[in-house]
């Protein structure tokens, strides 16, 4: 029996309800976010999992040799703030679009662009080709996520807003997970490491055949259209009005020094487990696959958990919490002396802290500004960082081409970063109980 619903817009419509007070039509709107971002992660680890094949041959240096293993954690660095840096770039020109032209079409451009720039790495020639596909797909990797975060705060009901946001990022986890099976399995399946990367790179094309259905699918918000109908062009220097200006930085400081945590340690992942394996590139595969799945699985949880703690304590105490057991987490795991198993282990509380806080991005940072603002904002706070973040793969990378040692010290450092969050979250505003803002 079909009752009053609140959809997109807070219009009253007749519809029927289903699973947890979501039409199926807010389901779809969700599970076609959920997939962009997922493939979105998974487009931009692929390279950080098969660097040490991809590089070593690119650059004509001989595989499993210190050379190789040098080179691999330097350009891992540099390709990886390269990444960083395009997806500050498009998450801030894309969030503005967003509110231009509209979610759907934004999230339909962004597929397409990061999994055609994703797929076209497998034919680099060299590894400056290379970085120039990297580019260009993150430029659309940092693009989506402000349009699905957008689009899914706008459509769902107020008091589904954080559970929505949290079940949307659920999707990077998994992400994760899923570009861990997929290069552990082709890379067995086929061992020339030569060439076996190029196949990897080559699935990142799924997410253009995703793309399509989202177009299909899902409509424009009401909400985005009657908001911007008659209304100026948005500026990101509305951002820092007097209204806005505190939000935006507190958005911004939580996102950078997130951001900066993670990329300098999962960046490194994959390369710091293979080193536990030493010379057996058997095991180095395994251990390689355990990390991640512990880091993935950690997030996966770290991310729902954060449901309940907004809804209880609050925003502030949220990221406060989330900060200082990843300072922690981090010092545990990179800077004591473990066996590989133990240390493997322990990842999965990197995951559980530095991984899961971003679960609160998807409904903190959207909640921040009002409607016509709101791809703007919420890009322009998720993604500046990232110029900065860029910085830190690049310097760990660069310390850790030195060994494994310099390596794992170097990543003791980044604690930091959720160190300086832990400090500042007391002065980010709080907006636990607010309504989105038109």
């Amino acid at each position: 029996m079909a009752r009053t619903a609140m959809t997109d817009s807070s219009i009253p419509v007749s519809t029927p309800r289903t699973f947890l007070d979501l039409s199926a039509y807010q389901w779809t709107v969700l599970f076609a976010a959920w997939l962009g971002w997922g493939f979105d992660i998974f487009d931009s680890l692929l390279f950080n999992y098969v660097a040490p094949n991809c590089i070593p041959t690119l650059l004509g240096i001989t595989h499993g040799t210190p050379a190789a293993k040098s080179a691999t954690l330097e350009w891992t660095g540099i390709i990886t703030s390269l990444l960083l840096v395009g997806w500050g770039l498009g998450g801030i020109a894309f969030g503005r679009v967003t509110d231009r032209i509209g979610r759907t079409k934004t999230l339909l451009f962004t597929m397409i662009l990061y999994s055609l720039g994703t797929a076209a790495c497998a034919f680099a020639p060299n590894v400056w080709v290379l970085m120039l596909f990297r580019f260009i797909a993150s430029i659309g990797i940092g693009g989506e996520w402000a349009a699905g975060a957008a689009m899914v705060a706008e459509v769902v009901p107020e008091k589904r807003r954080v559970d929505a946001g949290v079940w949307l990022y659920t999707a990077a986890p998994i992400g994760v997970f899923a570009a861990t099976f997929t290069t552990y399995a082709i890379t067995n399946a086929f061992r020339d490491s030569s060439q076996n990367w190029r196949y990897v790179f080559l699935c990142g094309l799924l997410p253009a055949f995703i793309a399509f259905g989202v177009r299909a699918f899902v409509r424009e918000p009401e909400r985005w259209q009657n908001a911007v109908q008659g209304a100026a062009v948005p500026r990101i220097s509305e951002l820092f009005s007097p209204e806005l200006r505190r939000k935006t930085i507190g958005g911004l400081l939580m996102a950078m020094l997130a951001l900066l945590s993670w990329w300098s340690c999962n960046a490194f992942l994959p390369v710091v487990a293979s080193g536990l394996g030493g010379t057996d590139k058997v095991l180095a595969e395994a251990l390689k696959a355990r990390a991640t799945s512990a880091f993935s699985l950690g997030g996966l949880i770290g991310v729902l958990s954060t449901i309940p703690i907004a809804k209880r304590f609050g925003r502030r105490v949220m990221f406060a919490g989330y900060f200082a057991l990843g300072t922690l987490a981090v010092v545990a795991t990179f800077g004591l002396n473990w066996t590989p198993d133990v240390r493997v282990l322990l990842v999965f509380f990197v995951g559980l802290t530095i991984f899961g806080i971003f679960g609160a991005f998807t409904f903190y940072l959207p909640e921040l500004f009002p409607t016509r603002l709101r791809g703007t904002g919420a890009g322009f706070c998720y993604n500046f960082g990232r110029f900065l973040a860029s910085g830190g793969p690049f310097i760990v990378g660069y310390i850790a081409s030195k060994g494994q040692g310099a390596l794992l010290g170097a990543l003791t450092l980044t604690a930091i970063f959720p160190l300086f969050g832990a400090i500042l979250s007391p002065f980010i505003v709080e907006t636990r109980n607010d309504v989105l803002v038109d």
